[in-house]
């Protein structure tokens, strides 16, 4: 699987250049002239929404939002978020269902190399931390007499929105590593107002970068994907990231 770093570590890149590659690369990869191939890219800052976006998600201060082909619904791509495209024929009978617990389970392999336990939610997509009560002490620190922290909902902190079309992927995942997550405020992300956003940083008390995170993400997506991709590509993933 080819790697493209659309920019990544050098400049934001506009969201729609991205998606213009993106296609680009599909085409190739279903007409069969192009390797599987990964994108990694830091955006400009932007709203996407996608196909079940309701109105009531969006801003409503006339906010510019981007109308998407992908599932899901609205969302933030910006500065401090690593956002990967994995656009990949995947073997047939293809299950979207399954690429997407695929794409989930590499997602929470990255978190715990940097030390953050992560789940998933039945019924919802994304990879999540669990709520926790009022007398919950600090993530993996003892219990002492210092107060407790306010009790927390769950919060992603990656969302996945995909789209498979010729038996060939497109959009992929979003892990926040140290973005404004004010910028969240402004919608309903991914139409779920009974939770919130959270980013590796924010829960692990330390800048945790994109530049530390993507080597992690990179090996663990080409680890995961190799068994979900079309014969002929099998056995091709992981040598081809190392």
């Amino acid at each position: 699987m080819d790697v493209v770093r659309l920019g990544l570590g050098e400049h934001l890149v506009e969201y729609t250049q991205a998606w213009a590659l993106q296609r680009e690369i599909h085409a190739d990869v279903a007409e069969g002239t192009r390797p599987d191939t990964l994108v990694l890219v830091e955006h400009e800052d932007v709203y996407t929404a996608g196909r079940r976006t309701a109105t009531w998600d969006r801003p409503l201060d006339g906010t510019p939002v981007v109308d998407v082909d992908r599932g899901g619904k609205i969302t933030w791509h910006g500065p401090g978020q690593l956002v990967a495209y994995p656009i990949v024929r995947l073997a047939e009978p293809v299950d979207v269902v399954a690429y997407v617990r695929t794409l989930e389970q590499a997602v929470m392999d990255t978190c715990a190399a940097v030390g953050l336990t992560t789940t998933r939610v039945e019924g919802r997509s994304g990879v999540w931390l669990p709520a926790d009560d009022a007398t919950a002490p600090d993530a993996g620190g003892p219990r002492t007499s210092a107060p407790a922290r306010a009790p927390r909902r769950e919060r992603k902190v990656a969302a996945i929105g995909v789209r498979v079309a010729r038996g060939v992927t497109m959009h992929g995942l979003a892990l926040n590593c140290t973005p404004d997550l004010g910028a969240f405020g402004r919608i309903v992300p991914c139409g779920i107002a009974d939770a919130d956003v959270t980013s590796l940083s924010a829960e692990l008390a330390r800048d945790v970068t994109i530049a530390e995170v993507e080597p992690l993400l990179t090996g663990h997506l080409g680890s995961a994907l190799a068994p979900l991709l079309a014969a002929s590509h099998q056995g091709e993933v992981v040598g081809r990231l190392t």
